[in-house]
């Protein structure tokens, strides 16, 4: 049902249109960290955060034309392969790479979308998972690049039977770094959970009222043709110029995607940012939320990241069906969360950066933890949360 109602938010954002440049460079092909049948899922996570602040420092009077974009990706895409192994991935970072002030935004819109191939579509949860959750990765060819923490837009064939109308567009946040699974710069993973109703008369899953957009990405072949929009959204942005920043992401289900793309871009591939970041005192701390072991989401990855960097990440799970809190109730990603309180709190702060992305159900039960730790310290919430917010530390995209 929440994936249902995640798919009746899907919209588009009106933002102005600022397109990135790229510097031609040298490609890395290293393989990407494997994968098992948990380790690649997520549904989308909606734009519902127009309340919350834009980090000042992404706004920009750059303006690109399509062509101009196009004619530099074109360049970096034809660049040489390295002359040895081990290049780094950076063709496609902004100069200098902590820069957002030429954040691609928009590129494509509702009524001329691109048009994009999918490539492969896989369920990735266990038997026992609630609901399917598909890995879908498409092909933009290099036309559509995007950063780390947004979103596209997808656009489902056919029409709406209550007013005869196209079908609107629903947001995906974006699963995979901006090189894209494969690192050619070429391709976007969105996972997506397919949203059904389950009827008690029928006693199974009502086909008339089951999440259009989402089935047909779920039911998506190679080569199925998608229409994409965006990309769009500066809510969810890594703050990169600070390399010992702490970032504190917390998920439930497929909000898991965008820190999928953050914990890639700064532990898989050989970016100037993860460069920077594995040599400093950052933390990238992630909070994941599900129903079951089958419902874990990309663990193989986070195992892996884990034994590589266990000085800059740290991971923590709620799993409402396996676990208990401290009163003995389901393990609820807030409960998780609030076993942390104190130094979370202190965290914040001391500058870093906390993410929330998934069911909006999260939200109150770590607003009032924290808020028991204001109260503790002498402090009012509603001034510490201001603070936050207005240093641009306060990131919340649910649905």
């Amino acid at each position: 049902r929440a994936a249902s109602r995640h798919e009746l938010a899907g919209r588009s954002e009106a933002s102005c249109v600022m397109l990135s440049t790229f510097v031609a460079s040298s490609l890395s092909l290293s393989a990407p960290i494997g994968v098992s049948r948990v380790a690649q899922s997520r549904v989308s996570c909606t734009r519902m955060s127009d309340d919350e602040p834009w980090n000042s420092n992404a706004q920009s009077s750059t303006t690109l034309d399509k062509s101009t974009l196009e004619a530099a990706y074109d360049a970096a895409m034809n660049a040489p392969a390295p002359a040895a192994a081990g290049g780094k991935q950076d063709f496609l970072e902004a100069e200098p790479y902590w820069d957002q002030s030429t954040i691609p935004v928009n590129t494509y819109k509702n009524k001329a979308p691109f048009v994009g191939k999918i490539v492969s579509t896989k369920r990735i949860v266990g038997p026992e998972a609630t609901g399917e959750t598909c890995d879908v990765v498409m092909s933009h060819g290099g036309k559509m690049p995007y950063w780390e923490g947004q979103s596209y837009g997808v656009i489902p064939p056919g029409t709406n039977p209550k007013n005869g109308k196209p079908n609107s567009v629903r947001l995906y946040s974006i699963a995979s770094s901006r090189y894209g699974d494969d690192m050619t710069g070429t391709t976007t993973t969105l996972c997506v959970r397919r949203a059904t109703y389950w009827c008690p008369e029928l006693k199974a899953d009502d086909p008339a009222k089951k999440g259009v957009c989402s089935n047909y990405l779920c039911d998506s072949k190679p080569g199925d043709d998608v229409k994409l929009t965006g990309p769009s959204g500066k809510v969810m942005l890594i703050p990169e110029k600070d390399p010992n920043v702490d970032l504190i992401m917390v998920a439930t289900g497929t909000g898991i995607a965008p820190y999928r793309s953050f914990i890639r871009r700064l532990f898989v591939e050989e970016t100037p940012f993860g460069e920077a970041y594995t040599k400093g005192s950052g933390l990238a701390w992630l909070f994941l939320g599900v129903a079951n072991s089958d419902a874990l989401l990309y663990d193989d990855e986070w195992q892996s990241v884990l034994k590589a960097h266990p000085k800059n990440f740290k991971l923590d799970y709620a799993l409402s069906r396996e676990q208990k809190n401290k009163d003995g109730g389901k393990m609820y990603i807030q409960d998780k969360v609030a076993e942390y309180s104190d130094e979370i709190f202190t965290r914040m702060d001391n500058g870093a950066h906390m993410y929330f992305c998934g069911l909006k159900g999260m939200m109150p039960g770590i607003t009032e933890m924290l808020e028991g730790v204001c109260k503790e310290k002498g402090l009012k919430w509603e001034d510490k949360l201001t603070q936050w917010k207005k240093a641009g530390q306060w990131h919340v995209e649910v649905y």
